[in-house]
């Protein structure tokens, strides 16, 4: 039986390329080798009844030991289903008492072959779902297991479970990241299109970022860590991705109401044709025939589907709104810097006040802009790449306004005009510039300032476009940028709305202000959006790749750049919404069809155990057209 056993195990792994959870692998192999077994005693029975025809007792005694083996599990599951009015166990209740009444009959071949039969049929029917879990499945294999781990200037290998944080490993051409980290040393292509989608490297050196599951293609690098295994964003998002696979849909809930009562319909059809036909084979083809499978896939199969389409472009989906909400949003508020704009900012000007020189005004602005993910603040890194700062500082950041750092009773602040009157430092000019203003004040001496501008993306007005060609009736752009800065990206985009200098919380009142008339989609970095991302119909994150923020605040973040993922994940939810409705009256109709014929005498009690699934496949075909589906509007 052991044998048996690990033949099941054995088969599922290496004949199965469905990614099943390991629950569900348990279950599928219980079901295998508790089949065998029955076989072995059906085959038994059948023996002794050809050998030995007179003896009918002692082979329906083996028959029944076969039934016994093969239906205890199944019926079971059946009592615990309906003691908890679990829908999901429909099926096994309608076997199971199928079983019964093929029992009582003296239909031991029947009681035994029709489990056995879906038990197989099942087992295909695992092997069919498409792409979604593997998808999902296939990600997770992406993250490396393993890492040189540098100690003493020699490396060795580790498992990658094994790294803390500040732990220095060499990540060689061709290898894969295990964690979340820096680049100390050396420079390289880094292959991260299982995160974003994007199929062309990114080039990455000292000082940038880089993420477990992407992989190093050409240079030698040197890593420092800054997640551990468990905790990096790769590692997040295929948790999230499981937890959106059972995501609960207003569908769902219609069919699992309407499951509630299925059962009771079916018994009282069975019955009704039993005594009107006198032939209990009949009802017991009705039984058969009328398991739910594909009830239960309806809308399963479709989100699996979709998740592994987003996931191919770079689109994480952790929230219900995806399907429901995002399918009628008529008004996109998105946020500009980081958004609308590539959140790089460059350096146009500086103009010095208390600072000596521009070395000065940059080394203080460094020695908090290091603690901040804002694009102001990358920016300064940039350009203080060359420069020795002092990283000892506290840092404190304030959405929207700048940052702070406290050292021996010392401060630095970085941040615009508004942030500085806040702390009791009033700037020594009003600045017009034409760009975002970010002052340097160190121990109450305003050092200057600097002014960076940001530039358009190159897809913001065919995203604007696409979004109205599918039925958007409002595009706003929301910004902390001051008046000149926003009337000049105002000209340059085809937006209804453009409001400038808010704060996050001001932000947050133009979202409420909108959803008034609309459904809407904000669209935000996440670093400093999350407020007006939660309280939005739904919320999109944009280049979420390494932001845990963005991660947990949005209901969608899309972990590249690109804005035409926003018409893309639009028309994939219409398309996924479509699908399930479809689904639905699929499962109907092949239902009714399965039991009309059932009925009829048609389809007997063993054919009905190799058809029921019918109704499944169909909707598991249908759901598959999700994943061939274009999605350009």
């Amino acid at each position: 039986m052991k044998r048996i056993n690990n033949m099941a195990g054995d088969s599922l792994r290496e004949q199965t390329r469905t990614y099943i959870s390991d629950k569900d692998k348990k279950k599928l192999s219980r079901s295998i080798l508790s089949s065998v077994a029955a076989l072995v005693f059906f085959g038994a029975g059948y023996l002794f009844s050809r050998i030995w025809p007179e003896q009918t007792v002692i082979a329906e005694l083996v028959y029944l030991i076969s039934v016994l083996i093969i239906g205890i599990p199944v019926a079971a599951t059946a009592v615990r289903g309906f003691l908890k009015k679990d829908v999901g166990a429909a099926m096994e209740i309608l076997v199971t008492i199928a079983m019964v009444v093929s029992v009582l009959d003296g239909q031991f071949i029947v009681a035994i072959l029709i489990p056995i039969i879906l038990t197989v049929v099942h087992f295909f029917e695992e092997k069919s779902i498409m792409g979604g879990r593997d998808a999902i499945e296939g990600l997770k294999k992406m993250q490396a297991d393993t890492a040189l781990l540098v100690e003493n200037g020699e490396e060795r290998e580790v498992d990658a479970k094994s790294l803390r944080v500040g732990d220095v490993i060499s990540v060689k051409p061709g290898m894969g990241l295990p964690i979340d980290g820096a680049v100390i040393a050396g420079e390289s292509n880094m292959d991260q299109k299982s995160l974003t989608g994007e199929s062309l490297p990114k080039t990455v050196g000292v000082g940038d970022k880089v993420y477990a599951g992407t992989t190093n293609i050409d240079g030698l690098l040197t890593v420092q860590v800054e997640k551990a295994y468990v905790d990096t964003s790769f590692n997040r998002i295929v948790k999230l991705l499981e937890t959106a696979e059972n995501m609960t849909l207003p569908e769902t809930k219609l069919v699992d109401r309407f499951m509630l009562y299925y059962i009771p319909i079916v018994l009282v059809i069975a019955t009704l044709i039993w005594l009107f036909s006198k032939d209990i084979s009949k009802a017991i083809a009705v039984l058969v025939v009328s398991c739910p499978c594909g009830y239960m896939l309806v809308s399963s199969a479709p989100v699996v589907a979709a998740l592994g389409t987003a996931s191919k472009r770079g689109v994480l989906i952790k929230n219900p709104a995806f399907i429901e909400t995002l399918t009628d949003a008529d008004c996109f508020v998105f946020d500009k810097t980081g958004t609308i704009t590539g959140g790089t900012l460059e350096a146009v000007d500086m103009k010095l006040f208390g600072a000596s020189d521009e070395q000065e005004l940059l080394t203080a602005a460094a020695a908090v802009a290091h603690g901040s993910l804002h694009p102001t603040s990358k920016s300064v890194m940039r350009l203080c790449a060359k420069l020795d700062y002092d990283k000892d500082y506290t840092i404190t950041e304030v959405a929207g306004n700048g940052v702070t750092g406290e050292k021996d009773g010392g401060r630095i602040i970085l941040g615009n005009d508004r942030f500085l009157r806040s702390l009791g430092v009033e700037p020594p000019c009003e600045n017009a510039a034409e760009g975002s203003t970010s002052w340097v004040v160190k121990d109450g001496d305003v050092l200057g300032y600097i002014v960076f501008r940001d530039v358009l993306r190159d897809d913001v007005e065919q995203t604007f476009a696409a979004l109205r060609t599918l039925g958007v009736k409002k595009i706003s752009v929301l910004t902390g940028d001051n008046r000149v800065e926003a009337s000049r990206i105002a000209e340059s985009i085809s937006a209804d709305e453009m409001f400038c200098e808010l704060l996050p919380e001001q932000k947050l009142e133009k979202i409420r202000e909108a959803k008034k008339e609309y459904r809407v989609a904000t669209v935000g970095d996440g670093i400093n959006d999350s407020l007006a991302l939660n309280e939005s119909d739904v919320g999109i994150a944009m280049g979420a790749m390494g932001s845990d923020t963005a991660i947990q605040s949005a209901d969608i973040s899309l972990m590249n750049n690109s804005l035409m993922n926003l018409p893309f994940t639009v028309l994939l939810a219409r398309k996924t919404k479509e699908i399930i409705y479809q689904n639905i009256i699929i499962a109907f109709l092949t239902s009714f069809l399965m039991i009309f014929l059932a009925a009829c005498g048609v389809v007997t009690p063993i054919l009905g155990a190799f058809l029921h699934n019918i109704g499944a496949f169909i909707v598991l075909f249908n759901s598959a057209r999700i994943v061939r589906g274009k999605y350009d509007s």
